[in-house]
């Protein structure tokens, strides 16, 4: 593929999405005309922005302030993906709480990213999907976008990164590690030493940053991935295995609790049969 792709997939007045895609091995300036929410749903990409370094991945949002300028870079050899929206800025501003944004036109967000909500997940895949398939029209789609960004910033759903900048930046190593191989069943041990600090220490680390315990972080970044495969997989088991589930029945299990439904009620309402792998 070409270093990076940008795809279309909604122009109204009060909301555009796109589907952006990127290379492996490849890192690009970035300077957004106007303020971007960015959802990655595939691999990790690195963000390169006033002397710091963030990861990107499928369990948060970023967020591209109008003029703001910085780099991108794509590690992860089979590249990544992001599902982008740009909101009109007077119902940005009105979505937004207030302590997000700073003060002044346009809209521009305090925090370079927030942690997203299994159910932020979801929308992510559902809005993707239906934009792709044409099953959505524009009023629904503008729908499912607004409540996706609402529950993405909103007070009781989304996660800010706590702790020291040290600790923040472990916990983005850590993430890399799980997201460069995440269908590997990583022991605590094993990560740890990849990052170079005891598992005692990563522990606590990345519960105190994330909000959340890392092999928790790790399921829900399996669950994301399967929600963006499951079209192009006729086998469900085969997909579980793919990513690393002890077996078929455990990673049901795991979607429902965490998405309210089977992965295959999931595949039923998103994805017409037509365009599902074997059909």
């Amino acid at each position: 593929m070409t270093e990076t792709v940008l795809h279309e997939l909604l122009r109204t007045s009060l909301v555009d999405v796109f589907d952006l895609a990127s290379a492996g091995g490849t890192r690009e300036s970035v300077c957004a005309a106007r303020t971007q929410l960015r959802f990655p749903y595939r691999g990790s990409c690195l963000r390169h922005l006033d002397g710091s370094t963030v990861v990107a991945d499928a369990s948060q949002v970023q967020f591209f302030n109008a003029g703001e300028r910085g780099e991108v870079s794509h590690p992860h050899p089979d590249g990544d993906a992001s599902l982008v929206l740009t909101v009109d800025e007077a119902l940005l501003r009105e979505i937004a709480p207030p302590a997000l944004l700073h003060d002044g036109e346009p809209p521009r967000f305090r925090e370079h990213r927030l942690g997203i909500d299994p159910r932020a997940q979801v929308l992510v895949a559902l809005l993707r999907h239906s934009l792709h398939e044409g099953t959505a029209d524009p009023l629904e789609a503008e729908s499912l976008a607004l409540t996706l960004v609402q529950r993405a910033i909103g007070p009781r759903t989304a996660h800010a990164a706590s702790g020291s900048q040290s600790r923040q930046r472990l916990v983005d190593r850590a993430k890399r590690v799980l997201v460069g191989d995440l269908a590997r069943r990583w022991t605590l041990a094993e990560v740890a030493a990849e990052v170079g600090v005891s598992a005692v220490y990563l522990t606590q680390s990345f519960r105190e940053v994330e909000g959340v315990p890392l092999y928790r972080y790790q399921l829900r970044l399996r669950l994301a991935r399967a929600l963006d495969l499951l079209g192009e997989y006729d086998d469900l088991s085969a997909l579980s295995h793919d990513l690393g589930f002890s077996s078929h029945s455990h990673f049901t299990a795991a979607f429902q609790q965490a998405y309210g439904r089977t992965p295959s009620e999931f595949r039923q309402s998103a994805l017409p049969p037509k365009n599902r792998a074997g059909s």
